[in-house]
């Protein structure tokens, strides 16, 4: 399931990629405990912050050569 962040603004994307990293982090702890429905989440997870922070540095090298 691929999530679609182009249509986010900068402090929305900043937003999720906490609300992710932290679910990540959890997620990571109930996997030590053992206790996960769904082991192939924490991959997904890896890969959608990946993404919102490939969007980011877009956003942030656009808004650089703007300004220049």
């Amino acid at each position: 399931m691929k999530n679609s962040f182009k249509d986010l603004k900068m402090e929305e994307m900043l937003v999720k990629r906490d609300e992710l990293r932290k679910k990540y982090f959890d997620l990571r702890f109930q996997m030590v405990v053992g206790h996960v429905e769904n082991p192939l989440e924490k991959r997904n997870l890896r890969r959608q912050i990946a993404r919102i922070e490939t969007r980011i540095a877009e956003a942030q090298r656009s808004g650089v050569a703007k300004k220049e």
